[in-house]
């Protein structure tokens, strides 16, 4: 059973994740803003009210898990999201990153290919507060071709390559972060679609992410 009470001790814990977040080496304050926004002890079971806020991962359904908020975080700040921006987000999970993302005034198109966590998310009630986001069913090897160009790509999963798909559904100009895998665990990169189509290639740290897999489930 999820919380749905944000107390003052909750915001006390949020604001002391936020410093440790800062002192790791984010630096926008859009994103810092956002995820002090957010109460991510809303998006685990009750059972784990006195560690929501503790800088992990933890389990949710299905054998997935929410991100440490530090990789929430460092993915965001990557992505370099501005007001309006029309993101696509490859993986809903929990929807935590997603809501850091409409936080900061972003369009979500959000998908998931795990048919129980997508139901779980369609009748979560605090997700009714950010209408700009919006939640998918399907494969996010395919994207969303319908509602693209994105101005962002964001994958929340480790992927054994970049979808050639979603690249394609990314804007001229448009960035898309994604772990790609690089042994046992993933390179953080940060694809630049230029005007021609090609990619701009930067490598950044690695990560552990559960791994992007292809169809529904």
């Amino acid at each position: 059973m999820r919380p749905t009470e944000d107390t003052y001790r909750h915001k006390g814990l949020r604001k002391a994740l936020v410093e440790q977040v800062r002192s790791k080496g984010i630096t926008d304050e859009s994103v810092l803003d956002a995820i002090l926004a957010v109460p991510r002890h809303f998006f685990l079971d009750s059972a784990f009210d006195n560690v929501a806020y503790e800088d992990r991962a933890f389990p949710i359904a299905e054998g997935q898990t929410i991100s440490h908020p530090y990789t929430v975080a460092y993915q965001t700040q990557l992505l370099q999201v501005k007001p309006f921006m029309r993101v696509l987000e490859i993986g809903t999970g929990s929807a935590f990153q997603a809501c850091v993302l409409a936080e900061m005034k972003a369009m979500v198109f959000s998908i998931e290919r795990q048919k129980q966590l997508f139901e779980d998310n369609r009748n979560f009630p605090f997700l009714r507060n950010y209408p700009s986001l919006r939640l998918f069913f399907g494969d996010g090897f395919q994207g969303l071709p319908t509602y693209g160009p994105f101005d962002r790509v964001l994958v929340t999963a480790g992927a054994p390559n970049i979808p050639e798909k979603l690249v394609e559904q990314l804007k001229p100009g448009g960035m898309m972060v994604i772990p790609v895998n690089d042994g046992e665990a993933q390179r953080m990169m940060r694809l630049t679609k230029r005007t021609d189509g090609t990619l701009d290639e930067e490598r950044f740290d690695t990560f552990h992410f559960v791994p992007m897999l292809e169809g529904k489930r």
